[in-house]
């Protein structure tokens, strides 16, 4: 079983940086590709990132691509956003997902959630 819990989220102020990480403690952590969500108050989540179970390969939706890594380390059941000059159109609550499953056409249906973290960035 996975099991996923959130850290890092905060308030930055817009043009910062913050890393988000993801603890799984659940087994074979590295045949799962693992990613994040987002949701913002009165919207619904939306996909961010994923990447694959060895790392080599990733997805980022396009209001992200240049500003957030994702990265993982297998060996510490660990994955990693960072998210650089942010912006306030980033606050939401992150969520990490995990799903042997990959994206397509900007969207991904993971089965494994965690609870998320706040993430809110000021003008």
């Amino acid at each position: 079983q996975v099991q996923l819990v959130e850290s890092g989220g905060g308030l930055v102020q817009a043009g910062g940086s913050l890393r988000l990480s993801c603890a799984d403690s659940g087994r074979s952590f590295s045949s799962y590709a693992m990613g994040w969500f987002r949701q913002a108050p009165g919207k619904e989540r939306e996909f961010v990132v994923s990447i694959s179970g060895s790392g080599v390969r990733t997805y980022y939706v396009n209001s992200v691509k240049g500003r957030f890594t994702i990265s993982r380390d297998n060996a510490k059941n660990m994955v990693y956003l960072q998210m650089n000059s942010l912006k306030p159109e980033d606050t939401a609550v992150y969520y990490c997902a995990a799903d042997q499953s990959w994206p397509s056409g900007g969207t991904w249906y993971a089965v494994y959630w965690g609870r998320g973290t706040q993430v809110t960035v000021s003008s």
